[in-house]
């Protein structure tokens, strides 16, 4: 196994949230009443529970560092997710430091930025 850091997301509820990854081309790996890890390649999240959470008050966020952030923001684009609110995605943007990002949040509102490094 390769030495890896994943996140550690609040879930609302495990099943709508693993729905929602699922769509964007997760699959879940573990699932009990107390975590959940679902992946999709080397991208892993894992979940916990948070019932209570506010989805528009939410604070959780996680760096999602790809080699082509473009062909990701195609890969979930045919979610057909919107551009504004809770959930959402936002085409990708060459960013000021050094960055080409996307952004996704979650049912959770949890903010994914989605980022390749510029040359």
């Amino acid at each position: 196994m390769t030495d890896r850091i994943t996140a550690n997301l609040p879930a609302i509820d495990f099943g709508a949230t693993s729905e929602f990854y699922q769509a964007l081309g997760f699959k879940e790996d573990f699932h009990d009443s107390g975590w959940m890890i679902l992946s999709r390649g080397p991208l892993v999240i894992e979940f916990f529970p948070y019932p209570n959470l506010n989805p528009y008050q939410s604070s959780f966020s996680a760096c999602v560092r790809v080699d082509d952030v473009d062909g990701l923001y195609t890969a979930w684009a045919v979610a057909n997710l919107p551009k504004t609110g809770v959930p959402r995605l936002t085409a990708p943007v060459s960013e000021v430091w050094g960055f080409r990002a996307s952004y996704l949040v979650d049912p959770n509102g949890s903010l994914l930025r989605c980022l390749t490094k510029l040359d």
